[in-house]
């Protein structure tokens, strides 16, 4: 199996570090990268090769060092509590909200992402538990597509053929 295409749920939780780390930095370098495009165009602005760089690295990061965090204290607590369930999910999102709170240089936007972060894993959890998907993937031709005739999906049930405007003078 290629290393880039490891997913988060391919082994246990508590097995295979690397290839979890792995799984879930492909989605932070990804969000980094997006993010730190849209700081250097829009609101920063640096001059310079080296400036942008440092742009890009400030922001992709420290969201791979949450990542990183996450998936580590994640499989520490699966492993030192010896129980797979959504405590352990609880536990890295505060550590993923730890290196937020420090990259921000605020221990109360670290706390609040933190919880965040955290409530989200264990709502991640529950629904890899219970079977269920949070953004389930849909297919494009279900709900239309560029051909717009084809795919007329009005509340309104078309009118009859044979209609007129106004009523015929006698």
């Amino acid at each position: 199996m290629s290393l880039l295409r490891s997913k988060y749920y391919d082994h246990p939780d508590g097995e295979d570090a690397f290839g979890k780390i792995v799984a879930t930095n492909k989605y932070a370098v990804s969000a980094g990268l997006a993010w730190s495009m849209f700081d250097v165009l829009t609101l920063s602005k640096p001059q310079g090769y080296l400036p942008t760089l440092g742009r890009f690295a400030y922001n992709t990061g420290p969201l791979m060092g949450m990542a990183t965090a996450f998936t580590l204290t994640t499989l520490a607590a699966t492993n030192a509590r010896g129980k797979d369930d959504k405590i352990n999910y609880l536990i890295g999102g505060f550590a993923a909200g730890g290196v937020f709170g420090a990259w921000k240089h605020n221990h109360v936007a670290g706390l609040c992402a933190g919880l965040f972060l955290g409530i989200a894993g264990v709502i991640k959890k529950l629904s890899i538990e219970q079977g269920w998907e949070f953004f389930p993937d849909t297919p494009l031709k279900q709900y239309g597509g560029l051909n717009i005739a084809e795919n007329n999906w009005t509340i309104m049930a078309d009118r009859p053929k044979n209609w007129t405007t106004e009523k015929p003078q006698e």
